[in-house]
This record gives structure tokens, C-alpha cells and sequence, in this order.
């Protein structure tokens, strides 16, 4: 059998027994599913170090809604269209002419990557997202795809 702390085989007991494991630290967490448990295969939390556990999921949040960003970013422009009009006038550069993916990266003037560099700096940089605020767990105040019960919250 496998267990989560990377330990394999009968030989070790029944994880059960590893009641003062540090990874017992987080086995209440939110998300935390039977019948896995909590899960960290690489062994990440082995330290049970709390502040550390925190960062990591406030990282992971961010990360992920980044990465779904980036995948409606590119898909959409396939789905309903590009832009009317032009990118850079100056240089007569149409939003049609920039394909999707990564051949965009050659076609887009300097400018508007440091446009939209900009752009994610002050995003970044304009909410307060220290350890202990809301938006350090993922919540910015937009209620309307969820609640604003915490007990709703834990059910989606």
C-alpha cells in the first residue's frame, strides 16, 4: 500500500498509527477528500509548518486562476473573433493579424507588452494580499458566481 508519506509496503503499519506525523497538520484543510486524504506525494508540507502551508495555497490559487486566464485568452479569439480595427496604428498592425498561441509573441510591438506588463503589476500590487487579509485566500469580494455564506462556500 502506498501512504502518503511517500512510505511504501506493510512493513511501516497502518498510517493510522502516524498520529504525530506533521502532515497531520493539515488533514482538516479545505479540500481534503476521502479516500486519498490530504495528499502531497513530493512531501512538500513535511514539516508541518503552517505559515508555509498557507503561502503555497494562496500561490496555488493565483497560479491557477492565471492559467485559466490564459487558456480563455486563447481560446476565445478562435471561438468569437478578434478585435475591428488596429493594434498600432502607427504601424498598421490589425488585430487580425496577430495570430493566437505562441506566434503572437514576435507580432505584438514592445509597447504592448509593456502595456500589459503594466497592466499585472498594478494587479498585483493594488490589493492588499498579506497573510490573514481575505484576499489571501482567494476571496476579492465578487459574490456572483458564489456566496457569501461561508457554509455554501465549503459545498462549491
Amino acid at each position: 500500500m502506498f501512504f502518503q508519506d511517500g512510505l511504501t509496503g506493510s512493513a511501516w503499519g497502518d498510517w493510522a498509527n502516524y498520529t504525530d506525523s506533521p502532515l497531520r497538520a493539515f488533514e482538516s484543510e479545505l479540500g481534503v477528500q476521502a479516500p486519498v486524504g490530504f495528499w502531497d506525494p513530493v512531501g512538500f508540507t513535511a514539516d508541518g509548518d503552517v505559515a508555509n502551508f498557507a503561502r503555497r495555497r494562496q500561490t496555488e490559487l493565483k497560479h491557477g486562476r492565471i492559467s485559466m486566464l490564459a487558456t480563455m485568452g486563447y481560446i476565445t479569439p478562435e471561438i468569437t473573433g478578434k478585435f475591428p480595427g488596429y493594434l498600432s496604428p502607427s504601424a498598421g498592425l490589425k488585430f487580425q493579424d496577430i495570430p493566437n498561441g505562441l506566434a503572437a509573441l514576435s507580432k505584438v510591438p514592445s509597447g504592448g507588452w509593456a502595456q500589459m506588463a503594466l497592466y499585472a503589476a498594478y494587479c498585483e500590487v493594488s490589493q492588499d494580499q498579506s497573510p490573514g487579509t481575505p484576499a489571501a485566500a482567494g476571496d476579492f469580494g465578487w459574490k456572483v458566481l458564489t456566496s457569501a455564506d461561508p457554509e455554501e462556500k465549503t459545498k462549491k
